[in-house]
C-alpha cells in the first residue's frame, strides 16, 4: 500500500456501516468516530432513545445517519431494519456486532450456585450474544456476498480467551463469538469473496453501566475486591476507556488491514499475556 493509501484508510467517505446496539456505551463511542470519518452510520438498538442520544452527539458530518430500533433476536426486525438500511444507502459496507451482555440470573453468587441456573438465563445470554451476532451476519451478509465485498467486525470478549468466575454463561457465549469470528471469515472468503473480511475485538476490562458497581463500590468509589483482582491482573494497571477501542476498530475495519481476516484481538491492557507471575 502506498504512503498516500495509508493516509486515506481511515476515511470513510461514502462508506456504510452498521452498527448494532449502537446506542450503548462502547459501541456508541465507535459510531461518533466513524462518523467523523465522514461515513454514513445507522445506529441500529432496542434502545431508540439512547440511539438518538448517540446520534446527537456526532455534530456536523458529511455523512448521512440515521437511527432504527432493531432486536437482534428477532430475524424479521433485523431484516426491516436492513431493508431501511439498504433503501436509504443502497449498499452496505461495514457491519459491527455490538450486541450483547449479561444476565444476573445467569451468575453464581451467594444466593445462586452453578447448579441452581435457570436454563431460560442461560439461554437467554447464549441467544443474546451469539444469535444476537449471527441473525444480523446472516442478513447483512448476504448483501456483501451479493456485493462481493465488505467488512464483518464482531464484539468478542477477554472472556473467550479465560473465562472469569461467576459468569459462566457469558464466557461460553463470547467463547462461540470468537469461534463464530473464525468460521465466518474462511466460510465468506472462499465461498463468495476473498474482499469480505470477519474479524472480531476482544475487550478487556471496561467500566459500563452494566459492570460498574461490580469493579467499583457504588457509595465509595473504590474498587471492589474483584475489579482489584482485574487490576492486579493487568500489567497496564487500570480499566479501559471506550476510545481504547477505536484505533483497533479502525485498523480492522479500514483498507490497513486488508490481508487481516479471522482474528480475535485482544484490547486489555495485557490481561490476556500476564500469568499472575
Amino acid at each position: 500500500m502506498e504512503l498516500q493509501e495509508v493516509t486515506k484508510a481511515y476515511d470513510f467517505t461514502g462508506k456504510t456501516i452498521v452498527i448494532m446496539g449502537g446506542g450503548g456505551v462502547l459501541c456508541g463511542e465507535m459510531a461518533k468516530t466513524l462518523a467523523a470519518c465522514n461515513a454514513n452510520v445507522a445506529i441500529l438498538d432496542r434502545d431508540v432513545v439512547m440511539g438518538e442520544k448517540v446520534l446527537h452527539s456526532f455534530g456536523t458530518t458529511k455523512g448521512k445517519h440515521l437511527v432504527l430500533f432493531v432486536d437482534v433476536l428477532d430475524r424479521v426486525k433485523v431484516q426491516e431494519a436492513a431493508n431501511i438500511v439498504f433503501s436509504t444507502y443502497g449498499r452496505i459496507d461495514y457491519l459491527i456486532n455490538g450486541a450483547g451482555g449479561n444476565n444476573p440470573k445467569a451468575t453464581t453468587n451467594a444466593d445462586q450456585s452453578f447448579f441452581d441456573i435457570p436454563v431460560e438465563a442461560l439461554q437467554f445470554v447464549s441467544n443474546l450474544n451469539l444469535i444476537g451476532a449471527i441473525l444480523p451476519s446472516q442478513i447483512f451478509g448476504k448483501k456483501m456476498a451479493e456485493q462481493k465485498e465488505g467488512v464483518i467486525l464482531n464484539i468478542s470478549s477477554m472472556n473467550a480467551f479465560r473465562p472469569l468466575t461467576r459468569i459462566p454463561a457469558y464466557s461460553a457465549a463470547k467463547a462461540a463469538v470468537s469461534n463464530f469470528t473464525q468460521w465466518l471469515a474462511v466460510h465468506m472468503a472462499q465461498e463468495y469473496s476473498p474482499n469480505i473480511r470477519v474479524n472480531a475485538i476482544a475487550p478487556g476490562f471496561f467500566l459500563t453501566e452494566q459492570n460498574r458497581f461490580l469493579l467499583t463500590d457504588k457509595v465509595t468509589g473504590e474498587l471492589t475486591a474483584r475489579g482489584k483482582k482485574i487490576l492486579d491482573h493487568t500489567p497496564m494497571a487500570r480499566f479501559g476507556a471506550p476510545e481504547d477501542l477505536l484505533g483497533a476498530m479502525l485498523w480492522l475495519l479500514s483498507p490497513a488491514s486488508q490481508f487481516v481476516t479471522g482474528i480475535v484481538l485482544p484490547v486489555d491492557g495485557g490481561f490476556s499475556a500476564y500469568s499472575g507471575v
